[in-house]
């Protein structure tokens, strides 16, 4: 093959994907002196990284299949901006075969590996024969053709529970299941196909045996068309959700020296056996003993980040010089391993009802500032909508130092400086995670957030008087605001006056609990706040963050506060909380849903109906699975009883609230 189509020279740019990614690879495209085209949905038309791009083409209807994942309209936007290259990002297309093919047959660069280095690596199945021809260690498994359940059934009898079935051709934890006993297989094969089959078109499975108390490391590495081929050290990912990545970091703090020459020598011969080009990476489990190779991925990854952190290279640059089709700036022994680097992802869920995704209009978007050692890697803003028909995720927080333990507390200090408000994010869980001493100590394994779920997600300690005395300094310091913009007088500090003073009440609810009152007095002289019997001198000064320093008898403390209407959030000293101003005129009315109702706790599909009507069910008994966000959710019986009837069928696009179930309590 001609490799001048393969690899040349390109001055447009078009990203085929959306989010941080998307906002990524065009900040360093432009650095570059390229210019950008970015590809967007409807439901993306005001998005982030359309705003970046210097040119923007809208491919079609929400659902990404319309969209970020129609070939045709991808390959036709570049045509139409005169693009000459395509960088896929992560997920959507960019482990498709076909796609990097018809780039290469519209004659664009695809920025990736070829057609047939996708194919031999980005199965699962595939690759695992590779690497077994190439003597990489294997976890033991079934990796054949044959796809039917008899098949996949004996194949994982002979492995011997419990086994892990997943999507041959996926990542990211979707498709993929543990299975502990013969008895949950079938159902357990029939989820994991339907879900790989929506998330990457392709539902072949594959079964290995599940190593118990895993570690997941894996390798950066990166190959040019010159034949160079590189290992960029590696990473460890061990915490995980549902086989989804939660936190990673590099190096792997489990491996010694030897260990990671080691790791690192297997995967730079693992890309070697398809004379790999392109950034990539392999992956690894380990037993605490021996390593085991599972997959490669053959694109950019999610956590590249922290490599880039520890190594001081830009592996998007990288990915676009290789394109280019020039050589690796650095050879194999000038990659330096420099300090620690950790990141978090921070999502749109909710880590109180089981990380439901959350969805809506993002209406505060605070970050701490890049620098020393911190970075936030985003793809949305203030004002931006989180749509129920893409992944979650919404920003990255790395951390970097030149230990481990401080990269840590740098990270969980940017994550409490992270400030997301209108939809529900899992920044709280995410900091309970990276403090846990055991995360601390490195003694972690990949089912260490499931055991830990409770304590991580435990609700947050009870506001105290100070919370209480930050909340009613929060509303002043908005009607200061409001005030100021009216015209600039100083009677308006807490309405002074020259004799006398006056009082206002405030009362707040946290929760369900009780409603808790505090007593503002001002007027001639210093304002006081009292909560019960302790009366406090109050003084409050505006701070440039949007926050202000709240003063109480003297001591003087930051708060961050958030208001919209009567919903309050405080980040203070003793860490975030919300609370809810009652209205002091009364009229607040909360429609309450009673736990009854089978309903839509999202937009979203439904993909499988796994009750009938007239079933007796106990309570927890599955009804249905709807699709949200890419990943599927059960909805279950709230209380044993008869259902009576199913609202919705399978392939019904359901919005958030709507009924889809009745079910009777069963009569005592």
């Amino acid at each position: 093959m001609d490799r001048s189509r393969l690899y040349r020279r390109f001055r447009t740019l078009l990203i085929a994907n959306r989010g941080e990614i998307a906002c990524r690879v065009i900040r360093t495209a432009r650095a570059m002196g390229l210019r950008t085209v970015a590809v967007h949905s409807e439901a993306d038309r005001d998005a982030m990284h359309v705003a970046l791009a210097d040119e923007a083409v809208l491919l079609g209807p929400a659902r990404a299949r319309d969209s970020y994942l129609n070939i045709p309209h991808v390959i036709e936007a570049a045509r139409e901006t005169g693009a000459e290259a395509i960088h896929p990002g992560y997920g959507f297309l960019s482990e498709n075969a076909e796609f990097a093919q018809a780039c290469l047959d519209a004659g664009l660069v695809f920025v990736g590996p070829t057609a047939e280095m996708m194919n031999a690596m980005g199965s699962k199945s595939g690759s695992k024969e590779l690497m077994e021809k190439a003597g990489v260690p294997l976890v033991p498994g079934y990796h054949g053709a044959a796809q039917d359940e008899a098949t996949l059934a004996s194949a994982a009898k002979r492995i011997g529970f419990p086994v892990l079935v997943k999507a041959s051709a996926g990542g990211g934890g979707r498709g993929m299941r543990v299975v502990n006993s013969p008895a949950e297989l079938s159902a357990a094969i029939v989820s994991a196909k339907r879900e790989a089959k929506a998330a990457f078109g392709d539902d072949r499975m594959l079964i290995e045996k599940y190593v118990q108390n895993p570690r997941h490391i894996e390798v950066q590495i990166i190959g040019d068309s010159h034949g160079n081929l590189l290992s960029l050290w590696e990473r460890e990912c061990t915490l995980q959700r549902r086989h989804q990545k939660v936190v990673e970091e590099a190096p792997s703090p489990t491996l010694n020296a030897t260990q990671r020459e080691s790791v690192c020598a297997a995967a730079r011969k693992a890309a070697a056996a398809v004379n790999y080009v392109g950034a990539g990476t392999i992956e690894f489990v380990s037993d605490g003993k021996d390593v085991f190779f599972i997959e490669m991925n053959t694109r950019l990854q999610v956590e590249h980040p922290v490599t880039e952190l520890i190594t001081g290279v830009d592996l998007v640059e990288w990915q676009l010089r290789v394109a280019f089709g020039e050589k690796l700036p650095l050879n194999q022994d000038e990659i330096k391993l420099n300090g620690h680097a950790i990141e978090a992802r921070v999502y749109a869920e909710n880590p109180q009802k089981n990380f439901m995704p959350s969805v809506g209009r993002i209406k505060t978007w605070r970050t701490p500032e890049g620098g020393d050692g911190l970075r936030i890697d985003a793809g949305y803003r203030s004002g931006d909508n989180v749509s129920p028909h893409y992944d979650a995720m919404l920003a990255k927080v790395i951390a970097w130092a030149p230990t481990r333990e401080v990269a840590l507390e740098k990270l969980n200090r940017g994550l409490e400086e992270t400030d997301v408000r209108g939809i529900v994010t899992n920044i709280p869980f995410l900091s309970a995670l990276v403090t846990h001493p055991a995360v601390v100590a490195n003694a972690v394994d990949t089912g260490f957030i499931e055991r830990e779920l409770k304590s991580l997600t435990a609700e947050r300690g009870s506001a105290s008087a100070f919370e209480l005395c930050a909340a009613v300094a929060a509303i002043l310091n908005e009607e200061q605001k409001a005030a100021r913009k009216e015209a600039h007088s100083p009677w308006q500090t807490f309405g002074w006056m020259p004799v006398g003073q006056r009082q206002r009440v405030f009362s707040f609810r946290q929760g369900q609990g009780a409603e808790q009152k505090v007593t503002l007095r001002y007027g001639n002289g210093p304002s006081t706040v009292s909560v019960g019997d302790r009366e406090s001198v109050l003084a409050l000064a505006p701070a440039a963050d949007g926050g202000f320093d709240l003063t109480l008898d003297g001591t003087k403390s930051h708060v961050v506060a958030v208001i919209e209407g009567h919903e309050l959030y405080l980040r203070t000293r003793n860490g975030r909380f919300d609370l809810h101003w009652v209205d002091p005129f009364g009229g607040e009315t909360e429609e309450q849903v009673g736990e009854d109702k089978i309903v839509a706790p999202l937009p979203g599909t439904v993909v499988a109906l796994l009750a009938e009507e007239g079933a007796t069910l106990e309570k927890g008994a599955a009804i249905l699975t709807l699709e949200v966000m890419k990943m599927e959710q059960t909805l279950r019986a709230p209380f044993a009883g008869v259902l009576t009837k199913l609202k919705c069928k399978v392939g019904d696009i359901v919005g958030e609230g709507v009924e889809l179930a009745e079910i009777e309590p069963e009569e005592a």
